[in-house]
């Protein structure tokens, strides 16, 4: 664990149990939209290469223009 992870629990050792539990359940809640936004991101590799290099090819066709 890190310094600053040990820090962080100190800290919330110290609040009322209902307190705690706020903390730990927004802590939960935010590891598990990582995870979901991790296989979502990992899922959508080829959808996103696919766009990538439409863009590339609009560019190169000269149907861009400069933002």
């Amino acid at each position: 664990m890190t310094k600053l992870m040990e820090q962080a629990l100190g800290a919330v050792s110290k609040l009322p149990d209902a307190e705690q539990d706020a903390v730990a359940a927004i802590v939960l809640d935010e590891i598990a939209d990582e995870k979901r936004w991790s296989a979502l991101f990992a899922k959508s590799q080829d959808v996103l290469a696919r766009m990538a290099d439409e863009a590339l090819a609009e560019h190169a066709a000269g149907r861009t223009k400069p933002l």
